[in-house]
């Protein structure tokens, strides 16, 4: 199988079994392409890593995009982004389909019970791995620790990321200085102003133009996690255009939760229930596009930032961030799901299995499902 076909493969099973959000997502891929594959150094990956979490659009999303840029050239770029987003995009179709049909959403309580703590393991597991090449020194080990430790706090997750950075910074011209040289090598980095203005509501119906337009303005402009995205939506699509109500939101959160891939299929449901099938299209390319986009514009430079010690110490710095931003997360989501023996028992068989035995995270996924469902159905 030729690279093209490789990354398709990979992405498209990635994008049916992919769920507990980005960091979950990521931990996959890691797993996929550094450690069965090694398409990617883990340094190199830590690196592509760092980049997305600093640049607007679903971090996991960008992760795709930029491994199958790296990979296959301007083709890989495409179809690694399609083949991730594809798989969700159409399983939200169904759900918005059955949701228009029967004005519900499919219960899968049972389910999630069981791939939540699973998800969990394999967050733990990528840390672990990633963290260890991350780790480059006790500043580096004390900067994640303490961003985990501001994120847990409720300090927003771009201002940690930008102050470890600049913390990097400013301990590499601390050492440059006590060895006696100041280098002064910044690399540049072209600069763009991406200005959208928000769509006209329409008193009647939506048009397909503002549609496309309030989703390109949410791909241009979101940092951050999926409340982030509700924050979003809430504001616009139920507060100043009035286009949903308040519960067809709460149904569209609650399907990007439940179905895998990139949270932001959200979209996909939105679009379908204010314009059907074609809207479900516009909204999908809207929120993505710009993921594309940014991916093809920094994928290059980020070379060029290891090229300088001054940029490469901002980098190292932003990546061990992003490993303690993993850490809160895992921290995160542990707290609000290992709730009961059952979610702990298989979180702790989970992380038995996939630090014992290296099995693939898919078929841990799936086994934390349908011993959910087991322990759920005999509960």
């Amino acid at each position: 199988m030729n690279k093209i076909g490789q990354l398709s493969a990979l992405f498209l099973k990635l994008g049916v079994t992919a769920f507990g959000g980005p960091a979950a997502h990521i931990a996959m891929m890691e797993e996929e392409v550094v450690t069965r594959r090694r398409w990617l150094t883990r340094e190199r990956f830590l690196d592509l890593l760092g980049a997305t979490n600093l640049i607007p659009g679903p971090n996991s999303t960008e992760m795709t995009i930029h491994i199958g840029l790296v990979r296959a050239g301007i083709v890989g770029w495409v179809v690694a982004g399609v083949s991730f987003i594809l798989p969700a995009a159409l399983i939200t179709l169904g759900c918005a389909w059955v949701y228009d049909q029967f004005q519900t959403v499919p219960q899968v309580e049972a389910l999630l019970y069981g791939i939540k703590p699973a998800v969990i393991a394999v967050i733990l597991s990528a840390v672990w791995r990633l963290g260890k090449t991350a780790a480059k020194g006790p500043f580096l080990i004390g900067v994640g620790f303490l961003v985990m430790l501001l994120v847990l706090f409720g300090i927003n997750e771009i201002i940690t990321l930008l102050g470890g950075g600049i913390a990097g910074i400013l301990w590499q011209f601390g050492s440059q200085w006590r060895k006696g040289k100041m280098l002064l090598s910044f690399a540049w980095l072209p600069a763009s102003n991406l200005g959208l203005a928000a769509p006209a509501a329409s008193s009647v119906l939506v048009s397909l133009h503002s549609l496309g337009l309030f989703f390109l303005k949410i791909g241009c402009v979101l940092f951050g996690s999926g409340y982030v995205l509700v924050a979003f939506l809430q504001g616009g699509l139920v507060e100043q255009y009035q286009w949903l109500t308040q519960q067809q939101l709460l149904d569209a959160v609650a399907i990007g939760q439940f179905t895998p891939g990139p949270v932001l299929t959200t979209a996909t449901f939105i679009g379908y229930v204010l314009a059907g099938p074609t809207g479900a299209l516009v909204a999908t390319l809207g929120i993505f596009c710009p993921s594309f986009l940014f991916v093809l514009v920094t994928n290059p430079l980020i070379p060029r930032l290891r090229q300088s010690a001054v940029t490469g110490a901002f980098l190292d710095a932003v990546n061990a961030s992003a490993i303690g931003l993993m850490a809160a997360v895992t921290v995160e989501l542990a707290r609000h799901t290992l709730i009961d023996w059952g979610a702990w028992l298989i979180a702790l068989v989970s992380a038995a299995v996939l630090f014992r035995y290296k099995i693939n995270s898919a078929w841990l996924v799936l086994g934390g499902a349908a011993i959910g469902w087991l322990l759920k159905a005999a509960a």
